[in-house]
């Protein structure tokens, strides 16, 4: 399997993606945002960061990179697209996901492990958390607060597009367990083809013990078994 991730004025999470997609065997490449053309992929990820420090929107600039055009052309043909906070940013000012990334309700920048519920698992991001659906993992965000309306939220509950929601230890979704009071708790969404996963938490930031923890290897794991 092989994966490019886009590097941007301000990406600061480039290379722990870097690291944990070639620790599961995932050949990869660094593509600078500049770049005109994508090299052969099964797999391109946009990182964390601060893309263009943030400036007007957050991912607002970055859509707007030569590079992104390839991107959406590669989302197009189906092929698998993974956005990391930051990255998830950019994927829904692309309009690759719907819906918008707020200012976190309490208005303060959130740095902190979280528990979140694998609500699905029939995609090739997430088929190996079946055997383990409630996970945590580590948040580093000021504007990853998930809205959307009314028609959009029944759209995603109905077509089973949410992939992760905020919940506590036990798996109890509700308003205590939301850290930036996102819409239902939506932590991560996908598509209506499923190749498209964006996500306000970090998996690549626990793929071993010495990190604390193993819930994000499983991501990797999922992605090199889906090819």
């Amino acid at each position: 399997m092989k994966s490019s991730v886009i590097v941007f004025p301000g990406s600061n999470c480039d290379r722990d993606i870097a690291v944990a997609l070639e620790k599961f065997q995932i050949k990869n490449e660094m593509v600078w945002h500049d770049e005109t053309n994508l090299p052969k992929s099964d797999l391109v990820v946009l990182p964390g960061g601060f893309a263009y420090g943030d400036y007007l929107r957050t991912g607002c600039i970055a859509s707007k990179s030569k590079i992104i055009n390839d991107v959406v052309k590669h989302a197009k043909k189906g092929a698998l697209v993974l956005g990391i906070c930051n990255g998830f940013q950019i994927l829904i000012e692309s309009g690759l996901l719907p819906g918008v990334l707020l200012r976190n309700k309490n208005l303060r920048f959130l740095s902190k492990n979280v528990f979140l519920k694998v609500v699905n698992m029939e995609n090739k991001f997430c088929l190996k958390y079946k055997k383990k659906n409630i996970i945590e993992l580590p948040i580093a965000h000021n504007e990853g607060n998930y809205f959307a309306n009314e028609d959009l939220l029944k759209n995603l509950e109905d077509k089973n597009l949410i992939a992760f929601k905020y919940c506590n230890e036990q798996g109890l979704v509700n308003k205590i367990s939301n850290p930036n009071g996102s819409s239902n708790n939506i932590a991560g969404i996908l598509n209506n083809e499923k190749n498209i996963l964006g996500m306000m938490p970090h998996p690549e930031r626990l793929i071993d013990p010495l990190l604390s923890g193993e819930d994000g290897s499983i991501m990797f794991e999922s992605l090199f078994k889906s090819h």
